[in-house]
């Protein structure tokens, strides 16, 4: 058995989202996979932020003999161990944490909507 590392495409119509697997290469594109290795999110402006891999795993298959898919293999060399973008991905991850919790700290609280249920009832 042959084993590639590639691309399973999810997410929606104009919302890509992939994961990066260990598949048998007879598998088709998006089929059972062997074990998921990371993730790629073309959609997060930050360039540095779209993949997160598992690094000690994407070593093993390859040091077993998996082949990865042209995609895969960029993904590898910029973010898996070693990689030329590491220390970039991690200062882009923290700065899109941080990102994240001020935007749900700065959100109000949710206000009950008991009130404009009963606005809407009396008209």
């Amino acid at each position: 058995m042959a084993v590639r590392i590639r691309l399973k495409k999810m997410g929606r119509k104009a919302r890509p989202f992939f994961r990066i697997c260990a598949v048998d290469s007879r598998a088709p594109r998006d089929g059972k996979v062997i074990e998921e290795l990371g993730y790629y999110d073309p959609m997060i402006a930050d360039t540095n932020a779209r993949a997160v891999l598992r690094s000690e795993r994407i070593d093993y298959w390859l040091g077993v003999g998996a082949q990865p898919s042209d995609k895969a293999a960029v993904l590898i060399k910029k973010y898996g161990t070693g990689g030329t973008h590491v220390e970039k991905q991690k200062a882009a991850l923290e700065q899109l944490k941080s990102s994240r919790r001020r935007a749900t700290s700065a959100r109000p609280a949710a206000q009950s909507s008991a009130p404009a249920m009963e606005a809407a009832a009396e008209v």
